[in-house]
Parts: C-alpha cells; sequence; structure tokens
C-alpha cells in the first residue's frame, strides 16, 4: 500500500459532518459566555469564568481527539486548527495552545480572516502587542473587516498614551476613524460602538475638549448598549462610568463602576475607581459643608479681604467666550447663581481649601464670597503642582454651575460644583493663569478584547 493510501485511510470518515458539528459546538460555547447574562443572574458573575471554563474543557477533548496532520485533510486542515485555536482563546487569559493552533493555521491558509484575527487576540492576551498588531494588520490586508479595524483603534491608542499631545495627535485621529469604519461594517455591533466611545472618549482629552466630542462619545455607549452582547460586558460600563466622572454625572458614574464590578466581581479596576471616586465626593462634600474647616472669624476676615480689583480684565471691557458675541459681565455673587451656564457674569470668591487627588485631575477647591455661600470649582487641565492655594482670590467667568445630590450606603453628598475646562480663563490674585499652567489631562479607560 503506497504512503498516499495509507494517509487517506487516516482521514475521518464524514470529516465534514465532524467539522460542522464542532463549529456548531464552538459558536454555542461563544454563545453561552457572550449571552450569559441575557440567560442568568447577574448574582451567578462569580460562577460565569468556571462555567465557561467546564465547557471549553469538553469541548477540548474532543478537538484533541482528532490528529489534524493525519485526519483531517489537508484542504480542511486550517479552518479545523482556527477553530481548535479559537476554543483554547475563550478563556480570558492567555493559553499558549492557541497561539500553536492558530499560527499553524495562518501559515496553511494565509487569506484565513479569521485565524488571523484570533490570533491577534491570543498575542494581545499575552501582552505581546508587537506581533497583535501584526497579526490584526495581516487580516486586513486580506480584507477591511470590523474586528481587526476596532482592534487595532486600540492599539494606537494604547501606543500613544504616553506621548505628548502633539505627537499624539495623528495617532488618535487614525484610532478614530478605524473605530468609525468598523461601525460602519455593521452598525449592529455593540463591541465595535464601544471601541467607537473609548476613542472619543480619548480624542476628548487628548485632541481638543470640544463638548460636542463627549456627547459623540456617550452616544457611541448607548448604542452599545442596545446590543446584547456588548451590554454584558464589564468594561462597557467601566468605560462609561470614566466618561461620567469627567463629566461629573457623579450618581452614574457610581452605577456604571458598581456594575462593572457586577457582571466581573474579581475584576479589580472599576472597585478601584468607584473608591476613588467615593472617597472624592465625600471629601467634596465635608470641605464645602464645613467651608474648609476654617473658624467663622477666620472667614469672616478672608471675605472681608476680598477686593472687586481682583476682577481685573473681568473688572471691565467687553468679552467673547465660545466664540459668541462680545459682553460686558456682570459680578455676581455666589448664591445668585443659576444651575447650568451663567452668561455674561464673573464670580469672585476666597479659596477655604483644596483637595488631594493621586491623579491630580481635577484640581479641586472650594471658594467662597461675601454671600458665604461654599462651593466646590473642578479646574481640568491645570498643570500638576500647579494651582490655587487657601487665601488666594480666584475670578471665574462665565461659570457653569451644576448641583450635585446622592445618598447610598458609603456615600452621600449635596453640593453644587463649577466645573473649569480651560484654567487660562481663570484669575488667580487678579493675574491671568499663565500658558505654561496648561496641561492635557490624560484619561485612562480598560478594554479586553474578547
Amino acid at each position: 500500500m503506497s504512503l498516499d493510501s495509507d494517509t487517506e485511510a487516516d482521514i475521518l470518515e464524514n470529516v465534514e459532518e465532524v467539522m460542522d458539528n464542532l463549529l456548531k459546538e464552538l459558536q454555542d460555547l461563544y454563545s453561552y459566555r457572550d449571552l450569559f447574562f441575557e440567560n442568568h443572574s447577574i448574582d451567578l458573575a462569580v460562577e460565569k469564568n468556571k462555567r465557561v471554563e467546564e465547557k471549553k474543557e469538553v469541548l477540548v477533548e474532543k478537538f484533541e481527539s482528532i490528529d489534524a496532520d493525519t485526519q483531517i485533510p489537508e484542504v480542511l486542515r486550517a479552518k479545523f486548527l482556527y477553530m481548535k485555536g479559537r476554543c483554547y482563546n475563550i478563556s480570558p487569559t492567555y493559553d499558549a495552545r492557541a497561539t500553536q493552533c492558530l499560527s499553524k493555521a495562518v501559515k496553511l491558509c494565509p487569506a484565513l480572516i479569521d485565524a488571523w484575527n484570533e490570533l491577534g487576540e491570543s498575542y494581545w492576551k499575552n501582552m505581546n502587542v508587537k506581533e497583535a498588531k501584526s497579526s490584526f494588520e495581516g487580516a486586513l490586508k486580506h480584507e477591511r473587516n470590523r474586528l481587526s479595524l476596532r482592534c487595532l483603534s486600540i492599539i494606537l491608542r494604547q501606543e500613544n498614551s504616553d506621548k505628548k499631545r502633539s505627537e499624539a495627535h495623528a495617532a488618535i485621529m487614525k484610532s478614530v476613524d478605524l473605530a468609525k469604519e468598523a461601525v460602519s461594517q455593521d452598525i449592529k455591533d455593540g463591541v465595535s460602538w464601544s471601541v467607537l466611545g473609548n476613542a472619543y472618549l480619548c480624542q476628548f482629552f487628548m485632541v481638543a475638549q470640544d463638548p460636542a466630542t463627549l456627547k459623540l462619545c456617550m452616544s457611541a455607549y448607548k448604542q452599545a448598549s442596545l446590543d446584547p452582547i456588548a451590554k454584558g460586558q464589564p468594561d462597557l460600563y467601566y468605560n462609561k462610568g470614566i466618561a461620567l466622572k469627567y463629566s461629573e454625572i457623579y450618581d452614574e458614574a457610581l452605577f456604571n463602576f458598581e456594575y462593572a464590578s457586577r457582571l466581573d466581581p474579581p475584576w479589580q479596576p472599576p472597585k478601584q475607581e468607584r473608591m476613588r471616586l467615593v472617597t472624592f465626593l465625600n471629601a467634596a462634600h465635608s470641605l464645602v459643608r464645613t467651608r474648609g474647616k476654617l473658624k467663622a472669624k477666620k472667614l469672616a476676615t478672608m471675605v472681608q479681604a476680598i477686593d472687586k480689583k481682583m476682577l481685573g480684565v473681568y473688572g471691565e471691557g467687553l468679552h467673547a467666550f465660545a466664540g459668541r458675541r462680545e459682553v460686558a459681565l456682570e459680578h455676581t455673587r455666589l448664591d445668585a447663581l443659576e444651575d447650568g451656564p451663567n452668561e455674561a457674569r464673573v464670580i469672585l470668591g476666597k479659596v477655604v481649601g483644596s483637595i488631594h487627588n493621586d491623579n491630580a485631575v481635577p484640581f479641586t477647591f472650594a471658594l467662597i464670597d461675601e454671600s458665604m455661600e461654599c462651593v466646590l470649582v473642578t479646574v481640568y487641565n491645570w498643570a500638576d503642582g500647579r494651582g490655587a492655594i487657601i487665601g488666594d482670590c480666584v475670578t471665574i467667568p462665565e461659570p457653569l454651575m451644576r448641583t450635585h445630590k446622592y445618598e447610598a450606603e458609603d456615600v452621600s453628598f449635596d453640593f453644587k460644583s463649577i466645573r473649569i475646562n480651560n484654567p487660562l480663563l481663570l484669575l488667580v490674585n487678579g493675574k491671568r493663569v499663565a500658558r505654561n499652567q496648561f496641561a492635557c489631562t490624560r484619561v485612562t479607560s480598560t478594554y479586553e478584547i474578547h
């Protein structure tokens, strides 16, 4: 008997049927994982990975009972190895067997896009960003596809997260474009929408703090939540929580961090981020309520020392903000401010205390004026080590006021705050903040490829 006939004799009977059955079981396994919370209570989240692993091992046994080199015909071998590698790769942690199978698959069939993408995800789990990027680019050489596009979008942002704003600009915008293209490939794919939301969030902080960009970010997350697969992923809620925190919608941020934790109890970042936010909010509430814990006599002395000369350039002439027509600013007391924009108004007060923030973002202090009203002021993009100190006189044109009120077991707050995106608009002791004190905000978001 010839070698060829020996080889043919080893080929599985009904091999295509066997492959179809394995593919169906593989698809069912991924559906079980991706739609877990569509079919199970969130209280079972702690069991999810264990249950997926148990089902994985059953299927792994079936794959490993077949010798790809002898029992699978060459024409189907790449597909079989891809399926086997994808089975190994369902785990959240790196499995070297996945890389081995998938590497063989792309060598046998370089046009097998799914194998390239799966290989990229496998490398990613092993923190091998260079090879992951190469794999996704390998897939794109054959076809523009949403998985490669959105994964490259993520990689581009991460590669440029530590670069200067000017250096990162082009890469961040390319990241947004890749994510947009991924969405355009399938507008119902919520994971692509989630990645686009992250790209917009990065653009908001790293390129230009345009409120319209933040709206696009939140809109993308909203679209993502319509997809049953995306809405079951903790990453969506964690990243949305980050966006809400920087939007100062604190109650919703707390909810999203908590929900992310419930979806993946062992995952620490949502718990840590929520804890940091709770600490900040409790400190903010206390700082405003106690007016910096300064004694009444000292407060009275500080308030009496407020000199309208400290209105500086805002005390006279016309001023234009956000491209609107020039207006004269009216000096307004803190207790007369309204929630929302206070156009054509300027406030002047004394700093009574500040909050130490490990991230230095935002720089946060409490301000009081002759009305004895105390408000929180959050300033973004103020260089680390800069800021106002107790006793400084701060002038803020057209303050944007918001009332924050919330109560839960571990956090209770009720205070008003004024948000400043551009510190260069401020006057400290009558002088404009210098340009060298401006620094772009660094924002961290976490996305795990699935």
